[in-house]
């Protein structure tokens, strides 16, 4: 048993809340045990000087944590002047994800930005923020396809995010801030229905081994199955 009295496959509880930024074409406010991350999609018809003419859209996301989204208070970003790593890092990696299951030729030269801000970080903010920003950019291409915008949808499946971890030599799935901060290793992992998007995977102390990491992927296509779910209960 966890500290949280979770199972060791147990996801904390998810909730969507759709609608939640009501100028945005779609939003959803993801929470997941103590994560809050509110995820908006705007569309613009224009899309990157690199597809110019070449009848195909784009997707791309900006992410970002309120100054008290954490125990102690954050400088702003824009107060700094320039974005951490850290931060460029995760919106690559939601931008990618998204992308992934996006046909942006049936999209046509239209950009879908998926704005990601953490209200509150209680570990795993990258994964919510992947997952509820699927959510956020299927009602936005709903919405285009019921103002014939878009002659179809280009959603190709769906796509989840969740993180899984080695915390005192037991494979846990979605790990909170302190089984983050105390695992031997850990992984977030990007799945779509059939298929990796990406896998970041790092050994806090000493390496693991294949069969841990095919225990830690085990509980990842466990999770994110349950996350489908949850994403296609919102869209209804």
């Amino acid at each position: 048993m966890r500290q949280s009295g979770r199972a060791p496959e147990a996801l904390r509880d998810v909730t969507f809340t759709t609608g939640f930024a009501r100028h945005a074409e779609g939003s959803c406010l993801i929470r997941v045990g103590n994560t809050e991350v509110l995820c908006a999609a705007s569309v613009e018809g224009r899309v990157p000087p690199f597809l110019r003419g070449k009848a195909e859209g784009w997707v791309t996301a900006e992410y970002g944590m309120l100054p008290r989204a954490t125990h102690r208070r954050g400088e702003r970003e824009a107060a700094r002047g320039k974005q951490s790593g850290r931060t460029q890092e995760i919106q690559r990696l939601i931008g990618r994800s998204l992308r992934a299951v996006v046909d942006r030729k049936a999209l046509g030269e239209m950009t879908i930005t998926l704005d990601c801000d953490v209200l509150n970080a209680d570990g795993g903010t990258r994964c919510a923020a992947i997952t509820g920003a699927w959510v956020a950019m299927a009602l936005a291409l709903r919405k285009l396809e019921a103002n014939r915008v878009i002659a179809r949808s280009p959603l190709l499946g769906q796509v989840a995010a969740v993180s899984c971890g080695l915390v005192e030599g037991a494979a846990l799935l979605d790990l909170d801030y302190a089984e983050d901060s105390a695992a031997d290793a850990d992984a977030n992992f990007v799945l779509t229905e059939g298929g990796i998007v990406e896998i970041q995977g790092t050994a806090e102390r000493s390496p693991f081994s294949d069969a841990d990491f095919a225990d830690l992927m085990r509980l990842a296509r466990l999770g994110t199955g349950q996350l489908y779910a949850m994403q296609l209960q919102a869209l209804a």
